[in-house]
């Protein structure tokens, strides 16, 4: 089993950064790719930000040039720097990891508990 701990959501003024945190421990032989997904009120999820295992980067429109994905592999961590932030960026950050957990086999997919983060304008 893998356990995901999110952290770095909050409260912050338009404009402003924070920095997303999801760290990932359990049964990891490697990880794979890692993304950070979004949920608005009343919204479906979307993704924001994916990561290869390779470090390819993709970042959704709405969100380019404001925010970064990165990854920390020794560490299984995967973070996101957000930058210039806006009140449409307001919703609850879930990180998704997808881990292979032996060395042969099947990679899983795992989601975090969610972090909230509001911009108020």
């Amino acid at each position: 089993q893998v356990q995901l701990v999110e952290s770095g959501g909050g409260l912050v003024q338009a404009g402003g950064s924070l920095r997303l945190s999801c760290a990932a421990s359990g049964s990891i032989s490697r990880v794979n790719a890692m993304a950070w997904h979004r949920q608005a009120p009343g919204k479906q999820r979307e993704l924001v930000a994916h990561i290869s295992s390779g470090a390819v980067t993709m970042y959704a429109d709405s969100v380019k040039g404001r925010f970064t994905i990165s990854r920390d592999n020794t560490k299984n961590t995967v973070y996101l720097q957000m930058n210039s932030l806006k009140p449409e960026d307001t919703a609850v950050y879930f990180c998704y990891i997808s881990v292979f957990p032996r060395t042969s086999g099947p990679a899983y997919n795992y989601w975090g508990q969610g972090t909230q983060v509001t911009v108020s304008s």
